[in-house]
């Protein structure tokens, strides 16, 4: 039975604490982020407070999803980075409670925020696009001379396109003008050029004034009896200044919306689903539609029966049917009019089948738009238990509480989810991978992670030792350290200087007959290398003996001694006669020439390498004898006699 124990209290209280100041933060940062995107519609437009208060809402209510697990993320790392900072996770499991049953309460209160999550996107995060986007197209149209660009048709005002070629946003000065205006077809219509001039609204904000200079105006002059393909007059008037009013209602409206109803995004999981089907039937008959079409106009074959076509083939094949001998007999005037119909035929049937193109490329991306949207309200909410079965166990692992080290990782990790989400929902929007792989590739590559990072905190795992992973890197590069042997404060036992300094002067010995017997400084020969077993156990031998005098001698109180002891190399006692271990890696590295090649030269270097080492060893020896002996007072010709 699960009862609620003052632990799970503690942690939730740690944790809660911790999420709603990272979900503010996260939610600053995603708000910031997303506003660039837009401050062109803000800057300049007048609008007022409660307009901009709608804009931020709005965004923060749809933004809200992404930003729940970078706030769990965040928050879970520093919450058990400070616990295992301060020992409390230490203590948590000298109790015999286990790092997961530690996090009960908090996979609760995880799996709680997911299912919030998933409402957002479901109900308010529809609603929430819905009115964002009819804000952002009602602000769009507020105070055009702002909104106009350069070197585009501007259609923002009704019955006229504008094209400024210049702005200058100093003095509000438009430059390269020109105007068209269509009031009852393309027969009454007038272009205006000009110049220079200056745009504003009116008080009412039901007009826009024009003033120009410089410029020229050409107008139809469309009459009732004028009927027939008969020439329309026109007039032509040349002015230094003149001033034009546009009917335009610059005031704050809310545009119409039935247009977003049909975005992806503005639906729940219920309607994206029960339009799929209808999006994807429609996608159907009109790509049947398309074909059949194609069928009958560009793929026209001559209707023979069997009997015909069989003649017409035979034909073919004798020579007799010829097409290019058949032109060539026409005439030249013939000739070239069925050319150029053809090529007419041509490059309408290319607009045509472009025009579709486009059309069906439109429709396809519309369906997996909606596959996409439907996708990612499930993924999104399920990145909340995965962000927090990476940080919660990092947190552990890691030890460091505080807004350094998690703030970094969080970061890192936030940064590879994101690159995977957007390149995954991009490439499966373009149609280059299908939707499932391109929205299921990021939580398919972190969910692994998460389990990694969990089991191995959850077994005390030094998966972060910086120690472990600098050993293993400097045992692959052939690196070593060196000794760091200091005086003992306290020594409770001198060492026996007298028997450690005759298993020196026997070790030497025994290091001189091995250089006799080994000659490391010649190539070995490969097939013993790879393909025969077998250690070096004189080496061994002598490197314990030669260890357990280090241990013995590191209890005196002479530093002469000390500094030679630090002066002995750790020795490799394997690295120089295999490869590896293990006798079927050696045999397999043996067999592929180029890696054996690698790992021969390595072990070369490794035989060269001690035969350095017990030279150091040999001159070393001899030198703490010497030191021995004047510490006893003992003739050095007599300990190499004895």
């Amino acid at each position: 039975m699960f009862r609620i124990k003052k632990l799970d209290i503690f942690i939730a209280k740690q944790f809660g604490l911790l999420f709603v100041g990272t979900f503010f933060i996260c939610q600053f940062v995603l708000m910031m982020q997303f506003l660039w995107r837009y401050v062109d519609e803000l800057i300049g437009k007048g609008l007022s407070l409660d307009i901009l208060a709608q804009f931020f809402w709005y965004m923060g209510l749809m933004l809200m999803p992404q930003a729940f697990p970078l706030a769990i993320l965040l928050s879970s790392l520093i919450a058990f980075g400070n616990l295992g900072e301060s020992s409390e996770l230490t203590a948590i499991k000298a109790a015999g409670i286990s790092l997961i049953q530690s996090m009960r309460s908090l996979i609760a209160i995880v799996c709680c925020i997911s299912c919030i999550s998933f409402y957002f996107q479901e109900v308010v995060g529809p609603e929430s696009f819905v009115s964002f986007r009819q804000l952002l197209m009602s602000m769009k149209q507020k105070n055009p001379e702002v909104e106009i660009p350069e070197g585009i048709f501007y259609d923002g005002v009704s019955g006229s396109n504008i094209y400024v070629q210049k702005k200058d946003l100093n003095t509000g000065k438009l430059y390269g003008l020109m105007i068209f205006r269509i009031n009852g077809g393309y027969d009454d219509h007038a272009i205006i050029l000009a110049d220079s001039g200056t745009m504003q609204s009116t008080a009412e904000k039901k007009h826009i004034l024009l003033t120009l200079y410089s410029g020229e105006w050409f107008e139809n002059m469309r009459q009732q009896d004028i009927a027939g393909p008969a020439n329309v007059p026109y007039r032509r008037e040349t002015f230094s200044k003149k001033r034009i009013l546009l009917d335009f209602d610059g005031d704050f409206n809310m545009a119409d919306a039935g247009g977003i109803a049909t975005d992806a995004r503005s639906k729940g999981m219920r309607q994206i689903l029960h339009d799929l089907d209808s999006i994807r039937e429609f996608n159907d008959s009109v790509g049947h539609a398309v074909f059949h079409e194609a069928q009958n106009n560009y793929l026209r074959l001559p209707s023979f029966n069997k009997k015909d076509s069989l003649k017409v083939m035979a034909d073919i094949s004798k020579g007799q049917l010829n097409f290019d001998s058949a032109f060539t007999k026409l005439p030249v005037d013939v000739k070239q009019s069925v050319i150029k119909r053809a090529a007419d035929n041509a490059q309408m049937a290319a607009i045509d089948l472009d025009f579709k193109a486009d059309y069906s490329t439109y429709l396809n991306r519309n369906e997996r738009l909606h596959e996409i949207e439907a996708i990612n309200k499930i993924t999104l909410s399920l990145s909340c238990l995965i962000f927090f079965f990476i940080g919660a166990p990092l947190g552990a692992i890691i030890r460091k509480g505080g807004l350094g080290i998690p703030v970094i990782i969080s970061v890192i990790v936030f940064i590879i989810y994101f690159i995977l989400e957007n390149t995954g929902m991009k490439m499966a929007r373009d149609d280059n991978w299908t939707v499932w792989f391109g929205k299921l590739m990021g939580t398919a590559i972190l969910t692994p992670i998460a389990v990694f990072f969990t089991y191995k905190a959850n077994n005390d795992s030094v998966v972060f030792n910086i120690d472990l992973y600098k050993s293993i890197l400097m045992r692959i590069l052939g690196l070593r350290s060196k000794r760091h042997i200091s005086s003992k404060e306290v020594i409770i036992e001198d060492p026996s200087y007298i028997n450690d300094a005759q298993l020196l002067l026997h070790i030497n010995n025994e290091i001189q007959q091995y250089n006799t017997e080994h000659r490391l400084l010649r190539l070995p020969n490969p097939i013993k290398v790879f393909f025969r077993p077998g250690n070096d156990q004189n080496i061994e031998r002598i490197n314990e003996m030669q260890e357990n005098i280090i241990r013995d001698l590191m209890n005196t109180r002479d530093r002469a001694i000390i500094t030679y002891l630090n002066r002995f190399p750790i020795v490799a006692t394997h690295a120089h006669t295999r490869p590896f271990r293990r006798k079927w890696l050696n045999a397999i590295t043996g067999i592929f020439l180029p890696t054996g090649i690698i790992f021969y030269l390595r072990m070369c270097q490794f035989r060269f390498r001690l035969y350095k080492d017990l030279t150091a060893i040999t001159t070393n020896n001899e030198l703490i004898v010497k030191r021995i002996a004047e510490i006893t007072g003992t003739d050095y010709n007599s300990l190499k006699k004895t």
